[in-house]
């Protein structure tokens, strides 16, 4: 026959999976998650090639490794709050754009980092990340991509159209018209993709001085945004 006793009563769970953790295996989760985040940090600050460099973004990069580990670390021993952590977190959505693909793959990196570490893959989490590191240096910052620039050029009358063409032409080693518009005989704009050569960065001054040009502007042009 089975008798509860006073013990029984007050036994609480809650203290038998307190039993069961360990505080030196999560502090060292934690601090490693921490730290290979701060290598993110770095890396992404030194091989961004955007037009604003966004602080606090970085800092996420740190947070969002550390609280990974910390969620895997709660759901590991305990299958219930595994899916209950599953349907909550599939509820949120992030309104946020990523612009640039290179921020999702640092977004992805920090995510996989807080996973392994939080299921205690402590030397996978420190070769993997520096070899990403090593990776992400070596391509962004040694390897430079020639980008094309865009020039939008105003112009007053249709004689100059000719000049301009043959002006764009010699001074650009690539140069391909992308629009043209015109408005009644008196204003006409033609907008230019050129790849300039090394010794012409000049172009637009010499563009700029042609009569009948009423405006010249060139952008930086990397397909996701002009600068």
């Amino acid at each position: 026959m089975n008798t509860t006793t006073f013990k029984d009563i007050f036994k609480s769970s809650f203290l038998e999976q307190t039993t069961s953790f360990s505080l030196v295996d999560s502090l060292i989760g934690l601090l490693v998650a921490f730290a290979v985040g701060l290598f993110i940090y770095v890396i992404y600050k030194k091989t961004y090639s955007g037009v604003i460099y966004s602080h606090t973004f970085n800092i996420a990069l740190i947070v969002i490794s550390m609280a990974t580990a910390l969620i895997i670390m709660g759901i590991s021993s305990n299958v219930l709050l595994s899916l209950g952590m599953v349907g909550a977190l599939s509820i949120v959505r992030f309104r946020t754009p990523i612009k640039d693909p290179m921020d999702l793959v640092y977004l992805f990196w920090s995510i996989v980092v807080g996973i392994l570490c939080g299921a205690g893959f402590i030397p996978l989490v420190i070769l993997g990340s520096a070899l990403i590191g090593l990776v992400l240096v070596l391509f962004v910052n040694r390897i430079t991509v020639e980008n094309p620039y865009l020039i939008v050029i105003k112009y007053d009358h249709m004689e100059v159209e000719k000049t301009l063409e043959k002006l764009v032409g010699n001074l650009s080693k690539k140069h391909t018209l992308k629009s043209k518009s015109a408005v009644g005989q008196s204003y006409y704009e033609n907008t230019y993709e050129v790849r300039l050569k090394k010794e012409e960065q000049n172009i637009i001054n010499l563009i700029a001085d042609v009569d009948g040009v009423t405006s010249a502007v060139m952008l930086s042009y990397d397909g996701n945004f002009t600068a």
